[in-house]
């Protein structure tokens, strides 16, 4: 028999498109893998599983992953604020990217890549025993330089305190996106969901600017009408559509119907 093919960890999907300069897309999903799996047959890039706000345990963020790496589609994790168990374990599950909400400032920034980046640029527990090192089949060797080079970091701006340290954020190294999030933005500034607001408005075209200037890339949630409007600013991760939405806008639009025949 000849010899075993090298285990190397996937590649990111989303880190390969990006660096090539293309848009990679993204799919918000707040319910099972079903939904994971019929975002990756549909051709999206990566999924957004959302562990900040959602109820989902480490075994769902697992079917997640298992369900888009069947299609070679990337996970991004939004984790929870807590201690650094909270931030790496999806990157342990193999998420091929995470994203950290309300980065404050960029000694927060810092402290987030020291916890999630291995040697020489942070130091994030180590144990390759995972999914992300291929169950302790990759060397030691091999695995830390590669978890930096194909797993990537999102540091959320979703607050107006970080604005005034938005360069030296940026320029930090193990840091790959700054992702704008307007929800919050808009809470923060106090004109919650007022998307049109001047302040929102040039934050999001200059979380763009700056993360192109130093190198890094600009994500942010949007939508098929204001798509073209974020690539122009310089974005280049965008979110488009979750199934919560989806699948209330279908569930509403058959209850109109109904109604409307049976009431007629």
């Amino acid at each position: 028999m000849g010899e075993f093919n090298k285990p190397t960890m996937r590649p990111s999907r989303v880190l390969k498109k990006l660096r090539a300069g293309e848009v990679a897309t993204c799919f918000n999903v707040h319910f099972d893998a079903q939904v994971t799996d019929i975002a990756g047959m549909a051709g999206y890039d990566c999924v957004w599983i959302d562990n900040e706000h959602m109820a989902q345990d480490w075994s769902s963020i697992q079917m997640h992953i298992w369900a888009a790496k069947s299609h070679d589609m990337d996970v991004m994790t939004r984790v929870s604020r807590g201690s650094y168990n909270d931030i790496v374990k999806p990157m342990e599950l193999d998420s091929a990217g995470i994203l950290v909400p309300h980065v404050m400032g960029v000694e927060d920034a810092r402290s987030v890549v020291k916890m999630t980046r291995f040697h020489p640029i942070g130091r994030r527990p180590i144990d390759g025993g995972n999914a992300d090192a291929g169950y302790a089949t990759i060397g030691f060797d091999d695995y830390l330089p590669q978890a930096n080079e194909q797993r990537f970091l999102g540091v959320q701006i979703e607050d107006p305190e970080p604005l005034d340290e938005l360069d030296e954020i940026a320029s930090l190294d193990g840091i790959d996106m700054l992702f704008f999030g307007p929800g919050d933005f808009s809470h923060g500034i106090g004109a919650p969901g007022q998307w049109n607001h001047p302040k929102l408005i040039e934050a999001r075209r200059r979380v763009a600017e700056v993360a192109v200037k130093h190198g890094k890339f600009a994500g942010t949630p949007g939508s098929l009408d204001n798509f073209d409007e974020l690539m122009d600013m310089g974005y280049r991760f965008i979110v488009v559509g979750a199934d919560v939405i989806g699948v209330g806008d279908y569930i509403r639009k058959l209850v109109d119907g109904i109604t409307k025949k049976t009431n007629g």
